[in-house]
């Protein structure tokens, strides 16, 4: 089984407009809302590649009951905590014509310890060979270490761990060796404090991070494709799909998902594949990718 952990979860509103003029009365001229969380993104895209998962982390208030009213109709299986108090996040984001999003993040509600422990208590549940993926931002009234007391408290249960994180949250968990972890080139440059703009220079910071503790890195490189250093230090890359980009919100974490299910149906090679592809139908799309987008970008090769 796959579980997928957001413990900051949003409705996200993407809005369409024209110039911003700020302490005056703006229209939007159109909008979309999306249930999101990079875990929730990595279940909704499992579930298009029929992958079942389970979603875990926080959610409160009328838009947390959104969030799991709206992921559960996607067929996903929750199993939130529910807080007593406060709202989960809103982020706002405003598509103004120009190249790039402004974004709006909300705050998040405050996490007592008595529901952190009550998480926690999900987790029993796992069993030797599950997957559990870590992915997203800490919370302001969460330990900046709480990814690395999950994985201390899995770590007799044999589980995959696969975090999706960058700078610290990345760094401290290697010592837990997990299964996979998934920088993107900018990040994994800003941890060694060096430009990495080809896949050769990926490769070689990827076996830098292995060496750390991970079994498997995967480096996302936007438009230059993907590189994985496998647990037998194999270096696979693959190179980025065509297509237009109108989005680059989720593809990381479509990236992800098409990476654990290309594992779970084959090996290494197409898992990269097939996160590749899902990555890029997220690219090229205005929400997360479809299966008939991803299987439409498979077929190109």
């Amino acid at each position: 089984m796959i579980y997928t952990v957001t413990l900051n979860p949003a409705v996200d509103y993407v809005a369409d407009c024209g110039k911003i003029e700020l302490g005056a009365v703006n229209r939007l001229s159109g909008g979309e809302i999306f249930f999101g969380g990079k875990g929730i993104n990595v279940s909704l895209v499992l579930r298009e590649l029929d992958i079942p998962s389970k979603a875990l982390g926080f959610i409160a208030g009328f838009t947390g009951e959104a969030i799991e009213k709206g992921i559960t109709e996607k067929g996903i299986d929750t199993g939130f905590v529910h807080l007593e108090s406060g709202f989960s996040r809103i982020n706002i984001k405003l598509r103004c014509g120009l190249p790039t999003e402004t974004e709006l993040n909300g705050q998040g509600p405050h996490i007592s310890q008595e529901k952190t422990e009550e998480l926690f208590s999900r987790f029993d549940k796992l069993k030797e060979g599950d997957t559990l993926v870590l992915a997203g931002s800490i919370p302001a009234s969460l330990s900046a270490d709480i990814y690395e007391k999950i994985l201390a408290y899995l770590q007799e249960k044999n589980i995959r761990a696969v975090v999706d994180a960058s700078g610290n949250l990345l760094m401290n968990v290697l010592k837990y060796r997990p299964f996979l972890v998934k920088p993107n080139n900018i990040e994994l440059g800003e941890i060694f404090g060096c430009i990495i703009d080809t896949p050769e220079k990926a490769a070689e910071y990827a076996f830098k991070i292995k060496e750390m503790g991970a079994v498997n890195v995967l480096v996302s490189m936007a438009e230059q494709g993907a590189v994985l250093v496998d647990e037998s230090g194999k270096v696979h890359i693959s190179k980025a799909y065509s297509g237009t980009v109108k989005n680059t919100v989720g593809a990381g974490d479509s990236m992800v998902a098409g990476f654990i299910a290309g594992y779970e149906k084959g090996g290494y090679e197409y898992a990269l594949k097939l996160g590749t592809a899902c990555g890029g139908a997220t690219a090229f799309s205005e929400g997360l990718a479809t299966a008939a987008d991803i299987y439409a970008l498979l077929g190109e090769n």
